[in-house]
């Protein structure tokens, strides 16, 4: 009974990181595409990963942000200069 009841906890968090995994592809696929686009209108000089955090250079400075943080700033920072 508790090897079953394990199995099953064991499936439920395989699911969780497949979805989790699946998720950061996604995220990581649009910020790439969002940087590329700012850097394209010359909104910022460059952007990537760098030690877990998504770094976005500007002016001159470095900012490192989560991705989370990083994807917000530049969907705005892009949509703002679309007009």
């Amino acid at each position: 009974m508790k090897e079953q009841q394990n199995m099953e906890e064991n499936k439920e968090e395989q699911i969780l990181d497949r979805q989790t995994a699946a998720k950061e592809v996604v995220l990581t696929n649009e910020l790439t595409k969002l940087g590329n686009q700012a850097v394209k209108k010359g909104l910022i000089s460059g952007h990537g990963y760098h030690g877990g955090k998504y770094e976005i250079l500007c002016n001159g400075q470095i900012f490192l942000l989560t991705p989370e943080q990083a994807h917000s700033y530049l969907k705005d920072l892009v949509k703002q200069h679309q007009k």
